[in-house]
């Protein structure tokens, strides 16, 4: 709280008229750094575009100032923030780090299947929902499952109706999680393979995948490999019907998971003692 009111004041004292906010883009800049949140700069001479994953949601703020003059806490004659535009900043970086800092523990609700009656002109008696959810994290995967049934009991109850949800527990997945040795591991691997300057770390997802459950077992590690070349065209994801691999990775994958896997077992196989000469096992 303490924080916007500071930014909000800041900005207020030095007002400054559409496409002279210089200052005032800096000031988000500078706090956007903090966060470390990516943006674009310049947009429109002095505006700024911050990126917190994707897809994302356009949230917009005003920096402009009016030219106008009152008794207030302007120390720029003939401008002053009379419209608020200087609140809706210092929210909006609120918004921002909100965000970001929580980026990791987001969750989802898809409902996807919504099935009533059979004709259009008759109230059906009864109503079949259906979706998915995800999140990224095992604790708030279940907060989220048991937040799903209470809701709809207890919204449902208040209509004075029954609801009875069912959980599909035949797809449930569980999170993926990467493994800190073995993340370091890879780091100095693919780095010394492909130079550490191309060793990105990986936005979250919130795709489902099969990993989850090796990782659950015993310490994994899941990594992507870049194919994008713009030579050969714009680049389509994955599941895509224009998705193309770029085969000319080959080499660098055949030998990183090579690489992975032998250096891991130099590096933690434990060192065997020699036998002595002539001795032997005892057979069981």
């Amino acid at each position: 709280m303490d924080w916007m009111v500071g930014i909000r004041r800041k900005i207020h004292e030095h007002p400054k008229l559409g496409y002279e906010e210089f200052k005032t883009s800096k000031l988000i800049r500078s706090e956007l750094d903090l966060m470390g949140i990516p943006y674009k700069y310049p947009v429109a001479v002095t505006g700024v575009i911050g990126y917190i994953g994707t897809p994302f949601v356009a949230l917009r703020a005003y920096m402009d100032s009016f030219p106008m003059e009152w008794e207030h806490k302007s120390k720029v004659p003939g401008k002053m923030h009379a419209c608020g535009h200087d609140s809706h900043v210092a929210m909006l970086l609120g918004a921002a780090k909100m965000l970001q800092e929580h980026q990791n523990d987001l969750q989802v609700v898809s409902v996807a299947k919504f099935q009533g009656g059979g004709v259009f002109n008759v109230i059906p008696d009864s109503v079949t929902i259906g979706g998915t959810f995800r999140a990224f994290s095992k604790e708030s995967f279940v907060q989220l499952k048991h937040r799903i049934e209470e809701v709809i009991t207890k919204q449902t109850s208040v209509q004075r109706c029954t609801a009875k949800v069912t959980f599909d527990e035949k797809y449930t997945y569980p999170v993926v999680f990467n493994d800190k040795e073995l993340h370091e591991h890879f780091r100095q691997v693919a780095g010394e393979m492909v130079g550490v300057q191309n060793v990105a770390e990986a936005r979250v997802l919130m795709g489902a995948e099969d990993f989850a459950f090796y990782s659950e077992a015993i310490p994994g590690l899941f990594f992507f490999l870049g194919i994008k070349d713009e030579t050969q065209g714009p680049f389509h994801s994955g599941h895509s019907p224009h998705y193309r691999v770029n085969e000319d990775v080959f080499p660098y994958g055949a030998a990183l998971h090579a690489s992975l896997a032998i250096t891991y077992l130099v590096e933690n196989t434990p060192k065997r003692i020699p036998s002595p000469e002539g001795s032997s096992h005892d057979e069981l």
